[in-house]
């Protein structure tokens, strides 16, 4: 067996027994490093696979900010586990139902999987010889799909604008910085001296 073989079992392996534990660990903050361990083993994977920028995307977005932020979630919220729990064994007949159904569906598609001829031809095009895969993913979205990029990014912030409007609420009862009332004070009327007499309050 082959040292890539070997490391391909062994990420496959440990991502498959940090999803299992993700999903039947009963302490949260367990769940969470379970799930850490399952992005980086896919990290592992994609590295095997020649995709080491996915493999670095993966690591510094999911485990470097996403699964950080779940982490500080889940210790600094006063969440009953417990009860979320109880009711999710209400639809776990039909949970159990789905999943066979996925690995049913998985293993017809495992069966019949067959390499195409022109995938390599298909790769080798995108990614001349010579040119890392990073670079030729950059040639490819600032290039050839420049457009289609740059759309898309503007659809991601038409739609940030508009979640940002729909849920911006101004209360009376809330107190909010007025930073141009803050700007335009006069200094001179900003402080005010009291000449408060012996035996006096203010």
């Amino acid at each position: 067996m082959s040292i890539a073989a070997l490391a391909f079992y062994l990420f496959a392996a440990s991502a498959l027994a940090g999803g299992f534990f993700t999903v039947v660990s009963r302490n949260p903050v367990h769940s969470v490093l379970w799930l850490i361990l399952a992005f980086l083993s896919a990290a592992g994977l994609f590295v095997l696979l020649g995709a080491e920028f996915v493999a670095m995307l993966l690591i510094i977005v999911y485990v470097g900010a996403v699964a950080v932020l779940f982490l500080f979630v889940v210790m600094m919220l006063d969440v009953d586990f417990a009860e979320l729990k109880a009711e999710m064994t209400k639809y776990m007949p039909l949970a159990l139902l789905i999943g066979v159904v996925i690995l049913m569906q998985l293993g017809l598609a495992y069966g019949v999987w067959e390499t195409a001829d022109g995938a390599t031809a298909a790769r080798t095009a995108i990614a001349p010889e010579g040119v890392e895969n990073t670079a030729a993913l950059g040639l490819l979205i600032y290039d050839r799909y420049f457009l289609i990029f740059q759309l898309s990014g503007l659809i991601l912030l038409v739609a940030m604008i508009g979640a940002i409007v729909l849920t911006l609420r101004h209360r009376k009862d809330v107190k909010r910085q007025n930073v141009l009332a803050q700007m335009w004070r006069d200094p001179a009327k900003a402080m005010e001296l009291k000449d408060v007499k012996p035996g006096q309050g203010l």
